[in-house]
This record gives structure tokens, sequence and C-alpha cells, in this order.
């Protein structure tokens, strides 16, 4: 077995972007995605590998021994799993792959679902902010919980909230006393650059190291909270907004199952597919006998006992 199997085929992808391109921000174009991501991704692989797969400094980028290995054992990595990939799947029983992007907790609806549907499997999948309506349009899910804005020709969706975004400062900075602050009381800080959800990790990395401040949705700052970093709301930028989207044209019964339990439908649901194919239950009254003539069997009730006074 390679050394190199254990890595995801997601960070080989990009790893070999770079390695053709011998140039991260040529490849992060290709890739479209942050040239600060990819980095970090090298960075993070280079640690995982206890190996430097670029030599340090040089210029142009170029790859060292161990880089040239994983190369070309990467392409050979990559082709196997997009062979696995376009191969057909056997499956017992039909399943829903939900994703979901970071900052977005599904974990209700998750439990609920394996209660009401325990024989129908349920996979849930991390998406990058960058590829949430990618993974839409070619089918790497059903559904999504996505952050607008996105790309919806051809997408049904629901609203399901909105967030507050908050500025993510030192805990000893000023303004980490007051509960709320607007963009004025900002203005002569730096503002590092955060418009890429998926880099908010490194991001909010770099105010804990050099300072300044960062605005983000509430649940980002969450998600990567720290011990050195405050989050206060800020009151003059527009809110973000969650939707659960998914293609029109593939609205099948268990992508309605699915809507029906974030829309907080009870299992009865009279507009629950599975409801509407039971069976009607029969009416279990009994119809009168019938004496020999064709009348009704008189009523045999004894009358009524009087009470004594």
């Amino acid at each position: 077995m390679s050394r190199f199997e254990s890595i995801d085929v997601a960070r080989l992808r990009w790893f070999v972007a770079v390695a053709e391109e011998l140039h991260f921000a040529r490849a992060a174009k290709s890739l479209n995605i942050a040239r600060q991501k990819l980095s970090q991704t090298v960075i993070d692989l280079e640690h995982e590998l206890g190996t430097k797969l670029f030599v340090p400094g040089a210029q142009p980028t170029q790859l060292t021994d161990d880089g040239h290995e994983l190369l070309r054992e990467a392409r050979e990595l990559i082709a196997r799993a997009d062979e696995r990939a376009a191969a057909p799947v056997a499956t017992d029983a039909p399943g829903l792959r939900v994703g979901f992007v970071p900052g977005v907790t599904v974990s209700k609806w998750t439990r609920i679902w394996g209660e009401r549907f325990p024989d129908t499997p349920l996979e849930v999948v991390a998406i990058a902010a960058a590829e949430q309506s990618a993974a839409l349009h070619d089918g790497r899910v059903d559904l999504c919980f996505v952050r607008l804005p996105f790309d919806r020709d051809g997408m049904s969706a629901i609203s399901l909230y909105r967030e507050l975004p908050v500025a993510v400062v030192s805990k000893d900075h000023p303004l980490s006393v007051f509960e709320q602050v607007s963009t004025p009381d900002l203005a002569d800080e730096q503002q590092h650059d955060a418009t890429d959800i998926d880099a908010a990790g490194s991001t909010i990395e770099l105010v804990a190291a050099v300072g300044g401040f960062a605005i983000v949705p509430h649940s980002i700052a969450r998600l990567h909270t720290r011990r050195d970093l405050v989050y206060r709301t800020v009151t003059d930028v527009p809110v973000t907004e969650i939707v659960l989207a998914w293609p029109t044209d593939r609205t099948t019964e268990l992508v309605e199952e699915f809507v029906g339990i974030v829309r907080g439908r009870s299992e009865r649901s009279s507009r629950s597919p599975a409801a509407r194919s039971k069976p009607a239950q029969q009416s279990k009254k009994t119809p009168p006998k019938r004496a020999t003539g064709g009348r009704p069997t008189p009523s045999k009730k004894k009358p009524a006992k009087r009470r004594g006074r």
C-alpha cells in the first residue's frame, strides 16, 4: 500500500494542479479557490507527510524529489478514484445525499430522518462554500444547505434563517468591551479579507497573529473560536442567509420527505409522500343486521332502571 493512499483525493487534485503549473496563483485560479487556502493545504500536506514537496524559496517553483514521487502516485490515485466514481454502484435501498457548507449544523434534521426512515440511508456531505452550486448542479448531492448568494438556475429553495455578521478581534482589543460595533468604530483598524468562507480559519488565525479584525458570519466565528479572540456583532453590515436548495427536476419523494422534515412537518402530515401512499383505513362500523322480511332488527336495549328517591 502506498503511503499516499491515506490522502483524500481533493487535496491530491490541488497538489497536482500546483505541481503541473509550478505556480500557486495560476493553480488557485484554475481550481477557483483562494491562493491562501491552496498554500495552506500544501503546508498541511507537507506537515502530514513529514517532508518538503516544493523547494523552499525556489523561483520559479520547483518540486523536490518527494514532490515528484507524490506527483506520479497522485495521478494514479486520482485516475483510480475517477474510475470508481464512474462505475455504477449497486445499492440495496435508495438513499439521500445531503450537503452542507461551513457553519451549518444539520444534526437535528438527520436525527429525525433516522427516526422516521431507519431503512433509508442518509449520507451527509461537507461541501466547500466555493463548490456549493457545483455540487448541486453536477449531482454530488441531492440537496444542500447553502449560503446566499448561489446559482439559483433550475433550483428550488426554502429560506431557513439569517446570520448576523460579527467582527473578530483580539481579546484585549479596546472594542472587545462592547457588545456591538459599527464599521465607523473599525475605521482605523486593519481589515483582513474574509470573503472566502472556506479560508476563514486561516484569516482568523491572521487576526490572532497580527491584530486587526475580520468580519464573518456568526456561525463561522463560532466554528473557529479561539481563547485569544472575541467576536462582536456588527450593526451596519448586511446579514447572510442560509437556505436549503435542490434541483427542481430532481424533486424525488425522498427529497420531499427531507424538505418536510426541515420545514417541521409531522410524520403524519398529509403533505408527506409516505403518508399519502398509505391506504385510507376502512370504517370499522358494523351495519345493522337484517331480520327476515328485510326490516332492521329492533333494538334490544334494556330500559334504564329508575333510581330510588
